[in-house]
């Protein structure tokens, strides 16, 4: 028996990472151990209990600011890596809560894998600090499970062994079709169905929010029949522009951040999503909903080269051009809707268990490549 443990904190972590949860729980030679570090706390405890998730072990949030978080969960992470010999340590993606999973995987020699390993930007600033923490994952990570070619070949060039990279596809529509099984998330829209925009990039906040936003106004305006769904994130620097630019606008909805299945739901309801979320670009594909990217650069860019999304920015005149545009060009739309989803098949989780249960029983010989 291996003893695993998985280390989350954060919502889009415990999504990606669910799925796995549940494979290598079916497996006779893992004993699986999920750690919740506490980084997101209602939000998470949300999306745990969408995937029939009990922590073993949940940390103690310590203070309010990253700094203060950081340092308590390493100490506690210190104290669960003392407690049994562990064979590996899990972590996904590019948050707080992976870094120092990752690092105190390290510091006790345990092998590390890095799920959704080798997104890049190299721009330091944007997204920030997600880009600064995947690259030192990436550096001290034994298992890097890449969601594309593209992430495949950012990790070679980084002297990343070819040997420690397997090609397994994006866990998060292995998520999707776990609920879509367990949940049952089926269209229900009639007709065109909505407009959704999702706005929370830090690099976004002040004068990019409020061109979004008069963005939204003009096409929500010109458009009366169109209806947009917009969950506003609860921090007042986007709170306030948001409700002072469309509060009063008919068609615009504004709700409270929707939880997982419910954000499901409105993406399958969806006909075209405007986001700057990093998440949204990878899930809208699988039920071939166009997408347009509200940043000026994306680590996703697999979607855009695929044609299921586009990159827009945040200048209101070129957001507006871009609906209008997919408003009246039915086959340019159509053809965003027919790209398909280019980060996965739905089996990465089992390319992942297949390559972990080779790698741990021998740890020199090659990891299979599933592209």
């Amino acid at each position: 028996m291996r003893d695993i443990l998985l280390v989350s904190g954060t919502r889009p972590e415990i999504i990606k990472i669910a799925p796995l949860y549940h494979a290598l729980r079916s497996q006779q030679w893992a004993r699986v151990y999920w750690l919740h570090t506490g980084q997101h706390g209602e939000m998470a405890q949300q999306i745990l209990a969408c995937f029939d998730i009990t922590p073993d072990i949940t940390l103690e949030r310590r203070g309010s600011s990253l700094a203060d978080f950081s340092i308590g969960c390493r100490e506690q992470l210190e104290a669960v890596m003392l407690s049994r010999a562990w064979s590996l340590v899990v972590v996904q993606g590019d948050t707080e809560s992976a870094f120092l999973g990752a690092l105190a995987g390290f510091y006790h020699r345990v092998p590390v894998a890095h799920v959704e390993a080798g997104l890049r930007t190299y721009n330091p600033d944007r997204p920030f600090p997600e880009e600064g923490l995947r690259q030192m994952i990436g550096r001290v990570a034994r298992f890097h499970f890449a969601p594309t070619e593209r992430a495949r070949d950012a990790l070679l060039k980084e002297n990343i062994a070819n040997s420690h990279i397997t090609l397994s596809g994006n866990t998060v529509v292995d998520a999707q079709q776990w609920v879509i099984a367990h949940r049952g998330i089926s269209r229900q829209a009639s007709g065109r169905g909505h407009m959704l925009v999702t706005v929370h990039r830090r690099e976004n906040w002040g004068h990019d929010v409020e061109e979004i936003c008069h963005a939204i106004a003009d096409i929500a305006t010109a458009h009366p029949d169109l209806p947009v769904l917009f969950p506003v994130h609860l921090n007042p620097v986007v709170q306030k522009p948001v409700h002072d630019i469309l509060g009063h606008i008919a068609n615009v909805q504004l709700v409270p951040p929707l939880d997982y299945l419910q954000m499901q739901q409105a993406l399958v309801d969806a006909w075209l999503v405007l986001t700057d979320s990093g998440g949204l670009q990878e899930e809208a594909p699988t039920f071939g909903v166009p997408l347009l990217v509200l940043r000026e650069e994306t680590e996703r860019p697999e979607a855009i080269d695929a044609g299921c999304a586009r990159l827009v920015g945040t200048k209101r005149a070129t957001i507006v051009e871009q609906v209008e545009a997919l408003w009246q060009n039915k086959a340019a739309y159509q053809a965003m809707r027919q790209a398909g989803n280019p980060f996965g098949d739905g089996k990465s989780c089992e390319y992942i268990v297949a390559t972990l249960k080779k790698g741990l029983a021998h740890k020199a010989d090659p990891a299979p490549d599933f592209a």
